[in-house]
Formats: C-alpha cells, structure tokens, sequence
C-alpha cells in the first residue's frame, strides 16, 4: 500500500474508473457474498451518480457513487485498505456535497450496519423482499441536521 492515495471525483455522466469499480465489487462479491447487481444495472447507476474514488496510483481502492440528493448507491473498500478512513471519508464526502446521507444495507450484512450505525447513522425501517433474492434490508439514514454537520466535520478531520 502506497502513501499516495489520491482522491477523485467522477462527475454524473462520465464513465471514468467504471471497469476498477465493478472489478473491485465484483472481487467483493465473490469474497464476502455482497453487493450482488447485475453488470447493466451497475453501470447505468454508477454513470448517473457522482462517484467518489480512492486511487492508490491507478488502483481504485474505494469507491462511493451517490444521487444529488445523498443517497449512497454503492460504498466499496478494498480488503486491504479497510481500517484506514476510506470508507468514513468517502461517506464524508457524500454528505458533504448533499448535505445529508442515506442508503440501504442488507439485514444479513451485520458489517455495513455497524459501519454506518458508527457514522452516526439511524435505521429508519426495515423493508422485506427489498433485494431480487428476497432478502431484507435497512434503510439508513445520518441523523437530524446538527448531528450530520458535526459528524462531516469530525470525519473530514480525518482527510
């Protein structure tokens, strides 16, 4: 692992870092059994967000793509980058350009609920059936507006 981890921002529209971003889930998928999307519906969503990337030279290590509105479509970390901020930061930096942060987390995936509960997130409900294989999930949501400011700031912190 490099020193130089840059960071990058992929504007809505563009397709930049598209093939490192479903290689990396796809190695995630294979590895934990998560983030399973079909490769079509991947790409029409990570082209329709604003991505943003960690690259370690020209490996992408993290990746978050979100709507305008917050919404985190898709939050990836490379194994061997996990416990180093990415993925704090990289929500930091969804709720900073929306203001606010949200997303869905599979009821089974215990690791990404404690991971966004750690950030301050709520679950707001719980939605049955929600994946095509019938499973649960989460919607999660960053707190009320004064906890989301302090909350981006600490985390940008760690920047």
């Amino acid at each position: 692992m490099s020193v130089t981890v840059d960071e990058r921002v992929v504007p809505p529209g563009a397709d930049d870092y598209l093939e490192d971003a479903w290689e990396l889930k796809e190695r995630i998928r294979e590895e934990e059994g998560l983030l399973k999307q079909r490769r079509g519906f991947f790409a029409n969503a990570y082209q329709r967000s604003t991505v943003h990337c960690f690259l370690d030279g020209d490996t992408l290590v993290g990746f978050a793509a979100a709507r305008s509105d917050g919404y985190i479509l898709f939050l990836a970390v490379d194994p061997n980058y996990r416990g180093e901020g990415y993925g704090e930061r990289l929500v930091a930096a969804v709720a900073e350009d929306a203001g606010k942060a949200s997303c869905h987390a599979r009821q089974t995936n215990e690791n990404a609920v404690k991971f966004y509960e750690h950030l301050g997130f709520d679950v707001e409900r719980e939605i049955s059936n929600y994946y095509e294989d019938g499973e649960g999930a989460y919607y999660l949501r960053l707190g009320d507006r004064d906890r989301i400011r302090d909350r981006i700031s600490e985390l940008l912190r760690g920047r």
